[in-house]
């Protein structure tokens, strides 16, 4: 497929992942959080990159930024495009943004066949995938799919500041988040192109995947309880020490999850009293649980919570285990998927790799409202979540090329049930 005007290349695409990056909290480091001032500077960005492809852009009352062109006639429902534009602490420079740019360039790639089009194209730019700020992820995609919850509105960053009183000072009115809700006879789906944030495609020495499905998640909060008592006068047979018992649950966990399909780690652990010369009595980590499926997790879950009941009793030790999180699995729509996996067969690979997603996504959000569907993009080593985050314009390029081809098969399959 060849580009028509260069905004539509990837070297243009990759340039303009390069300019959004200096949009950042921090100048050492990117660090773009929901309805900060450097979320507002990449807006003042990718507006203007909308407009010129064509789209009508707006900024909704949850912080999304979204472009819309008409179909062959006005008022038809949408097929969305997109991803998000806020980023982790530290972050790359593709995670969520190549997504968005890659959606600017395919409407404008398909300028000329817009009159053509059974559907209208929405590009949209999420706020908040990474909940980095206010600790609740996805809120962008949430108010989108008519799911917000008004109790976040009292959620507060690290510094003090209420989501609200945040969300006033990004020029937003609390009360009008209902309005960024889509209803579902509006829409036709949603395709998000986003970059793989693991090895597989690279190890496979493929430039796109298709998702099947976006892992069900959920984390928790385990508490170990012993006793804190001097480290010197208290013997081995007479210590509950609950940072032993908290390392075998740790390795516990992995070794379980590693003869399974299903991912859990813990990611962070904090001890008290946390004095050289006591034994811990206290141990709090988190633990991260994600697989395939649902019936997968679940069953995950009731492994390992039994086996860390059996560890910590067996070291006279108590634990407390609360889950903070819960997301169900999220298959992608067969029929979008179909989009998809066409879409990378136009790009030349006759039998498209097609994975499931371990790492959450919008799309996860959007389902309450309308089938979704993913193109991954082949990540240097599966790095994400860091400076050290790369990818390839060879990848880029065949994934507008994909893209591009999605949204004309998506298209084809509307056309024919009308």
């Amino acid at each position: 497929m060849t580009s028509l005007v260069d905004r539509t290349s990837a070297t243009t695409v990759l340039a303009r992942c390069d300019a959004l990056a200096v949009c950042s909290e921090h100048p050492e480091h990117l660090d773009r959080a929901h309805l900060t001032p450097a979320l507002a500077a990449a807006h003042r960005l990718v507006e203007p990159w909308m407009a010129e492809a064509g789209l009508r852009t707006w900024r909704d009352q949850a912080g999304n930024l979204c472009g819309r062109v008409e179909g062959r006639e006005p008022g038809l429902p949408a097929l969305l495009l997109g991803s998000h534009l806020d980023t982790v602490p530290d972050a790359g420079r593709y995670d969520g943004m190549l997504g968005v740019l890659l959606a600017v360039a395919v409407v404008e790639r398909l300028r000329d066949r817009w009159a053509d089009l059974p559907f209208a194209l929405e590009v949209v730019g999420f706020t908040d995938e990474e909940g980095s700020r206010f600790g609740s992820a996805l809120m962008g995609s949430r108010a989108l799919a008519g799911t917000w919850d008004d109790a976040w509105w009292d959620r507060r960053d690290a510094d003090g500041v209420t989501l609200a009183d945040a969300a006033r000072a990004f020029g937003l009115d609390p009360a009008l988040v209902g309005t960024a809700a889509r209803r579902r006879e509006d829409l036709v789906g949603y395709l998000e192109a986003h970059i793989e944030q693991g090895p597989h495609l690279e190890e496979a020495d493929r430039s796109l995947g298709v998702v099947t499905t976006i892992a069900g998640a959920e984390r928790f909060v385990v508490e170990v309880v012993g006793e804190a008592r001097h480290a010197g006068g208290t013997p081995y047979a007479r210590r509950r020490d609950a940072l032993v018992g908290a390392a075998e649950v740790i390795t516990f966990v992995e070794r379980t999850a590693r003869a399974s399909g299903a991912i859990a780690t813990v990611g962070r652990i904090d001890v008290e009293p946390g004095a050289v010369n006591v034994v811990p009595g206290r141990a709090v980590m988190t633990l991260d649980l994600r697989a395939a499926t649902d019936a997968e997790r679940d069953a995950m879950r009731a492994t390992l919570l039994a086996g860390i009941e059996e560890l910590c009793t067996a070291r006279g030790l108590t634990v407390h285990v609360t889950s903070t999180h819960a997301a169900p699995a999220t298959p992608c729509a067969p029929w979008l998927r179909d989009a998809v996996r066409a879409g990378v067969v136009a790009t030349g690979d006759a039998l498209p790799l097609e994975l499931w997603s371990r790492a959450g996504h919008d799309g996860m959000a959007v389902a309450a409202v309308t089938d979704v569907a993913m193109l991954f993009v082949r990540c240097h080593d599966g790095i994400s979540h860091h400076p050290d985050e790369a990818v390839r314009e060879v990848d880029v390029a065949a994934a507008l090329d994909a893209f591009t081809a999605a949204v004309l098969a998506v298209a084809d399959d509307v056309a024919g049930r009308a």
